[in-house]
């Protein structure tokens, strides 16, 4: 049985850490709100986004031969992938989950014999896929996330992956993130962005009966939209992903203080009964001594 020094030092390392985590708890639920508030603003301009480009590719005569981010390269050879998760810790299964789905994608289409490229966008995935697949990450972007998502920073992300396309290092690009439900769910969301899948409900919204006049011409329009659109994809997925975090880490750390007090109480048990323990041998050893006399 452990001595109530011990105890009484163990006590108080559970309360120093009971602290720390009470804080990162305030601190991620304030950081939530923010984040929160940013990815529900930016929804509908990145499904605007998707309908515009969809309304456009509907009418748009592209030829097949062509390479472009709509059609891709007309293989499915190589793929990128993008793991997007944090560069920090102490925010439960946000990065795990993250990185588990990717994994899965990963190793189904090594099985399958595709080429298989990682851009790792968060220090925490390349944490988990370089134990076995360290000689695919192509790059990891650590500061993207670090201060806010910036879209000028995404935009540099989004242009490297175009020019990456275009060089013909890759034929489908998919990114996985976690899309943000409530503080308590995040949805592992995997997503194609190149060639661009077009949404069926975006297409759907598109009126079958309508006769649109383009000027310039839609191959046009897409060719100067569809970057921009791949921007936006980026951004959009980055802001679910951070107001995921904060959610997660918030949840997290409500958890770690709530069991930093069952510790403390049931170690404070411990203690009063260890101390009163040594009180009752101190008080039988003196009676006993005092009788023997």
């Amino acid at each position: 049985m452990a001595n109530l020094k011990d105890l009484k030092n163990r006590i108080k390392s559970v309360k120093s850490t009971q602290k720390i985590t009470k804080a990162m708890k305030m601190v991620a639920a304030a950081k939530l709100r923010r984040a929160q508030e940013r990815a529900e603003s930016s929804r509908p301009y990145s499904e605007k986004m998707s309908e515009m480009v969809a309304s456009l590719a509907t009418n748009a005569s592209v030829s097949p031969d062509k390479k472009s981010l709509l059609s891709g390269s007309g293989k499915i050879d190589t793929h990128l992938v993008i793991v997007a998760t944090s560069s920090r810790g102490l925010c439960g299964g946000f990065n795990s989950s993250i990185s588990k789905a990717a994994m899965v994608k990963i190793n189904r289409l090594v099985n399958e014999g595709k080429k298989v490229k990682i851009l790792c966008i968060g220090r925490k995935g390349y944490d988990s896929i370089k134990r076995f697949h360290k000689e695919k990450v192509l790059e990891v972007i650590e500061d993207v996330q670090k201060n806010g998502v910036n879209y000028t920073d995404v935009d540099q992300i989004s242009k490297k992956i175009i020019e990456l396309f275009f060089a013909g290092e890759f034929d489908v690009c998919t990114i996985f993130y976690n899309k943000f439900e409530s503080a308590i769910a995040q949805i592992v969301t995997e997503q194609q962005l190149i060639p661009l899948e077009i949404d069926a409900e975006a297409a759907a919204s598109v009126p079958q009966d309508a006769v649109f006049e383009y000027e310039p011409e839609e191959e046009e329009i897409l060719d100067s939209l569809l970057p921009k659109n791949l921007s936006v994809q980026i951004f959009s997925a980055l802001i679910e992903n951070q107001a995921s975090e904060m959610g997660a880490r918030m949840t997290a750390m409500d958890n770690a203080t709530r069991n930093a007090g069952d510790m403390i109480d049931k170690l404070t048990l411990v203690y009063n009964r260890t101390r009163q323990a040594a009180i009752t041998t101190e008080l039988i050893e003196i009676i006993s001594g005092s009788e023997a006399l």
